[in-house]
């Protein structure tokens, strides 16, 4: 099983939110472990026609020229070359991510889940969203024809939503806070969670959504956005998940792909818990889970 990486991801924000450090960190942590160098791929930029596949030409400009525009200006990051090159490689790494995945069983990407981009504005912390850059890039190269993306972030995958909007080809489901950033789109399935609802409620809920999500798809991939901010003591989450739960909430959606046969490709998204080290271990939980699972 291979894992996406580059110290590229590894930009300057500023002083921010968003623990720009998680990524080297689970990298270190996954060496520890015995995960050897060479099962880390390095990715390449996505391409302009892969990119134009979801977003708009004249969004595209502005990033590529740093213009503050009402596309660029939803954003809560800094408009930077160094950050957009970044979102542009993460969508290379998602892309990388799934390909592997439908080869290997599993692939995880240390980045990625950049769920609120939109086709024609940034949204979020999100300049590019990936996770519709990947899937359809690999619907173009006939990989795959039906996909769908189980979003586990705490903050709705709206953006994601919106892109595949009306498309039979990809079942969007989202299970996050409902009274939460952002502004909801509508999912194929969405569960709108009560603030502070917990592990036993989340799993329940969790097992039977994906029941509904495989059987209603039929897909051939699955991107899982595997937020870690559903924790419990996350600055950004309202929910009250414990990182056991949180490891539980893997073993559920990695098992269900396992079981079924179906190729999954995992992507982080958000993740903003008080101390770094809670969002490493969740995030290395993920990775632990699907090392188990898929080897």
């Amino acid at each position: 099983m291979k894992f996406i990486y580059s110290s590229r991801y590894l930009v300057d924000i500023g002083k921010h939110v968003f623990p720009i450090q998680k990524y080297a960190l689970l990298k270190k942590s996954l060496l520890e472990e015995g995960v050897r160098e060479e099962d880390f791929l390095e990715p390449t930029r996505a391409t302009e026609e892969e990119l134009l596949a979801v977003h708009t030409g004249d969004y595209l400009e502005d990033l590529a020229n740093l213009r503050r525009t009402h596309r660029t200006v939803s954003s809560e990051l800094p408009l930077t070359k160094e950050i957009v090159d970044a979102y542009i490689l993460a969508a290379g790494g998602t892309c990388l991510t799934v390909e592997r995945s439908l080869t290997d069983g599993c692939a995880v990407h240390l980045g990625g889940g950049w769920h609120h981009a939109f086709p024609s504005h940034a949204e979020g912390f999100c300049y590019v969203n990936d996770v519709a850059v990947a899937l359809r890039k690999s619907q173009r190269k006939k990989f795959i024809t039906r996909a769908a993306v189980v979003d586990c972030d705490v903050h709705q995958g709206n953006g994601t939503a919106k892109v595949f909007e009306g498309d039979p080809t990809v079942f969007t489901f989202s299970i996050h806070q409902e009274r939460n950033y952002p502004a909801k789109e509508k999912s194929d399935l969405d569960i709108g969670l009560e603030d502070r609802t917990g592990d036993e409620e989340y799993l329940a809920l969790l097992e039977n959504a994906l029941r509904k999500v495989f059987d209603a798809s039929r897909p051939e991939a699955v991107v899982y956005v595997a937020g870690s901010d559903p924790y419990e003591r996350d600055l950004l989450g309202g929910l009250s998940l414990s990182i056991d739960g949180l490891m539980r909430r893997d073993e559920s959606v990695l098992g269900e792909s396992q079981r079924r046969g179906v190729p999954i490709a995992v992507v982080f998204g958000g993740g903003y818990a008080e101390e770094v080290e809670d969002t490493v271990e969740i995030h290395l939980n993920t990775c632990r889970v699907a090392r188990r699972l898929f080897g």
